[in-house]
């Protein structure tokens, strides 16, 4: 038979610790907080204030008014405010926004962009906190971020969590047309309906992504703040809205053939796989089957290269798009118009 010795057994509660008096000492909350804690409480203290919770009201058939709701968050003091478009996508005036400390102010929609999912509001007549935006270029993969948003209506909610992926891609868009939002920031940091338009920020409380979508349990996703998104929500603030180019293909990525990769340097290229008829692409001579490997001499590697350079600066412009067929590289001359929404 086995014997248990020589064991000492701990107490679940322990003793308090006491003063050399024999007086128990007063616990230091500071002491309760880890570095993770501390690092999460300071980015919702520095942040909560710059994001606001969006009461939305929406016409619907039979001409009923639904309510809706969702996050914005301040990026300028005078008001301006960064969310998700299809937060406000269909709303129908009456779009006020709170704050933590109880401010209210009524919001005009200034610019959206589908394609990005991103938004512009002005919040009218108020002196708030703007939040400091970030670069999603900088993060890493198991980064902590913290996301701040209203998730069904409760204000000012905060999750934590990691940066679980990067370079995701995300499908967005209107029924007239749809873009792959690329380098898109995938984290496990709760989020639910109501965080959309809302804060994803880093340690610092920087600004680095608008969450956007729920993709399952665990599984949030943000639109990345980085150059491309600041020339969006710039144009947004500037001009209400964000023109691109339109050349009237669908695409993907393809290897490139053997010889031509040793040429060139590189393995991948964009193949054409319809070519829209009437389009800048069919009336410059563009087939299916083509594959294009740059465009005003900037390599095209994948569908996001071409994407970025299409940018509203080419419209109406004649410019020149190496493809190769049938084994041949040749240049093609082609003329894009404004992409309509």
């Amino acid at each position: 038979m086995n014997r248990v010795r020589d064991l000492t057994f701990i107490d679940a509660l322990g003793t308090p610790r006491q003063a050399s008096n024999g007086a128990p000492l007063e616990a230091d909350d500071s002491e309760a907080l880890d570095a993770y804690s501390r690092v999460v409480v300071g980015v919702a203290d520095r942040l909560a204030p710059s994001v606001g919770n969006l009461h939305i009201s929406r016409r619907v058939r039979g001409g009923r008014v639904i309510a809706g709701g969702g996050s914005g968050v301040v990026v300028t003091p005078d008001g301006f405010m960064l969310t998700s478009a299809h937060v406000v996508a269909g709303a129908d005036g009456g779009l006020r926004a709170s704050f933590v400390d109880g401010r209210e102010c009524e919001v005009n929609v200034i610019g959206t962009d589908p394609l990005s999912d991103l938004a512009v509001l002005r919040c009218e007549g108020a002196d708030l906190t703007a939040a400091e935006l970030g670069d999603a270029e900088r993060l890493r993969v198991g980064q902590l971020v913290v996301a701040i948003g209203n998730p069904h209506r409760f204000e000012s909610s905060v999750t934590a969590g990691v940066v679980s992926h990067l370079g995701r891609s995300l499908p967005v868009g209107s029924r007239a047309a749809t873009r792959i939002v690329e380098n898109v920031i995938q984290t496990d940091a709760a989020l639910n309906p109501g965080n959309s338009g809302g804060a994803l920020a880093d340690g610092y409380g920087r600004v680095v992504g608008i969450n956007t979508a729920v993709a399952g349990v665990g599984l949030g996703l943000a639109i990345p703040i980085n150059a491309t998104t600041r020339k969006i929500i710039a144009a947004l603030m500037t001009e209400g809205r964000f023109r691109r180019s339109y050349l009237g293909i669908a695409g993907g990525p393809r290897p490139l053939p053997p010889r031509l990769a040793r040429e060139l340097g590189r393995e991948a290229c964009v193949e054409v796989v319809e070519v829209v008829e009437g389009s800048p692409a069919a009336v410059g001579g563009l087939r299916p089957e083509d594959l294009i490997l740059d465009l005003e001499g900037v390599p095209v590697k994948g569908v996001d290269d071409l994407q970025r350079l299409m940018a509203g600066e080419l419209i109406g412009r004649t410019v020149t798009m190496t493809v190769v067929r049938e084994g041949r590289a040749f240049p093609v001359e082609l003329v894009p118009v404004e992409l309509e929404l």
